[in-house]
């Protein structure tokens, strides 16, 4: 089967979620833009878009159209080339409306799961539940005759364990796009000892077609993103606990600090307990207990995760893709407040900011922006004068960042050690392009 006859009949399960969303977008344009090649033409794309939810579906398609919409606009002059020979195309927004209208037309909106069962290829963007994935695709390959190859999202269960729970012999890899897949660069690829390589080879292909990188991973629960995020996250739960217990300060104190040196003193986006927020302080347990049983010389686990889950406060994301609070109260996506667990409220900043800036000391006048490295020829070098600034500082502020920074570099090695990642780059390269960070963890900043 060629790469196109693999693409005439696709499925993608949880197609209104977050990432089966903006999977179903990129393969749907991928087909559209097959479908309208010469060679192609005459022949039918098929991409179903199943979820348990209608509701979420019919906002699925009018988030499509907007999507599509701005894909079109920045192809306009491909897209003439492929509508040469219709005479009724001649504005532009006449060429970008028929665009729109034959992605739309690839798409099939359903909620039964008997969709599937002529797929050639199925896309699996359910919850991180190894029981529910296992059920869903093994149903579908006992009664697909196909005998289609499953692509799973999951950014934390081994796929040798959905391989032989659901029977799939080869015929499935892991293909962990990032957050959003129609923005993020960066896609993970596992495969398993059975995985056939033509299914490597056309998730490759694919990979390419989207513009995407592929950086692989080893068959292990979390790979290398989860891998460093989880055990980063944990560690920085650690340190606000440990900083509260030794200068006798509330936690909520704490984690500001943390939060702070992880943003600010590290060069990076978000702080740790802003980026926990963002995925979900519900969905970091999750994975967390996915991953824990896997790592027997380790416990990947945090109580401060648990009582937050049971005081109610959950972080993640509204549907509109603002923030809900977590460890952090936000207001127009900036920061107002920290969670108090022990009196289960907000506490605002306003009331504890300066003591806590100034009992971190003075930041080094060499400090950088992230926003400002993003295109900087001369990064390396302003980063390495800043970090060497830090590590002769003897503020508290500076002392926390440099024993973080080291301790993240500590995990990215570990991650190579234990035959996690092939190497040192791919473990960069997963932070810089899926976490956009200034710089890879394993670096000489830190030494």
């Amino acid at each position: 089967m060629t790469y196109e006859e693999r693409l005439q009949n696709v499925a993608v399960l949880g197609a209104a979620g977050k990432m089966g969303s903006g999977i179903l977008l990129l393969t749907a344009v991928e087909m559209a833009d097959l479908s309208l090649q010469a060679e192609n033409k005459g022949k039918s794309f098929v991409l179903n878009a199943i979820d348990v939810s209608p509701e979420g579906l019919a906002g699925l398609m009018n988030y499509l159209r907007a999507q599509v919409r701005k894909v079109a606009e920045k192809k306009t002059v491909w897209l003439r080339k492929m509508y040469a020979d219709r005479d009724d195309l001649v504005e532009n927004y006449d060429i970008i409306d028929e665009y729109i209208f034959d992605v739309m037309n690839v798409i099939r909106p359903v909620t039964t799961m008997a969709a599937a069962y002529q797929s050639n290829l199925v896309f699996e963007a359910v919850s991180e539940n190894r029981e529910l994935k296992v059920k869903l695709l093994g149903d579908i390959d006992k009664n697909n005759p196909n005998k289609p190859w499953f692509f799973t999202n999951t950014s934390s269960v081994p796929i040798n364990l959905i391989e032989s729970e659901a029977g799939l012999d080869g015929r499935i890899l892991g293909f962990h796009f990032y957050n959003p897949p129609a923005v993020q660069r960066l896609v993970e690829l596992i495969v398993t000892e059975k995985t056939g390589e033509d299914v490597e080879a056309f998730a490759r292909e694919y990979a390419k077609k989207l513009r995407k990188i592929i950086v692989p991973s080893n068959d292990f629960a979390g790979f290398v993103g989860n891998g460093h995020f989880m055990r980063d996250a944990l560690h920085g739960i650690s340190e606000a606990e440990a900083l509260a217990a030794e200068k006798s300060i509330p936690l909520y104190k704490a984690i500001y600090i943390i939060n702070k040196i992880t943003q600010d003193y590290l060069v990076r986006p978000m702080g740790i307990f802003q980026l926990i927020d963002y995925v979900g302080i519900d969905v970091v347990n999750f994975i967390l207990n996915v991953m824990n049983p896997h790592y027997k010389d380790e416990e990947l686990r945090h109580d401060l995760l648990e009582k937050m889950l049971e005081q109610g406060v959950k972080g993640g994301q509204y549907s509109s893709g603002a923030q809900k609070d977590g460890f952090l109260k936000y207001k127009g996506g900036r920061m107002t407040a920290i969670w108090d667990i022990h009196k289960q409220h907000y506490v605002e900043l306003e009331k504890f900011k300066d003591e806590c800036d100034e009992m971190m000391g003075e930041i080094p006048d060499s400090v950088v922006a992230w926003k400002s490295l993003l295109r900087n020829k001369k990064k390396d070098e302003l980063l390495a004068a800043f970090f060497n600034d830090l590590k002769a500082a003897e503020s508290l502020g500076a002392q926390l960042a440099v024993k973080y920074g080291r301790k993240s570099k500590a995990i990215g090695q570990k991650l190579v050690a234990d035959a996690v990642a092939h190497n040192i780059d791919d473990v960069n390269t997963v932070m810089l392009t899926g976490f956009f960070h200034a710089y890879g963890p394993v670096n000489n900043f830190f030494d």
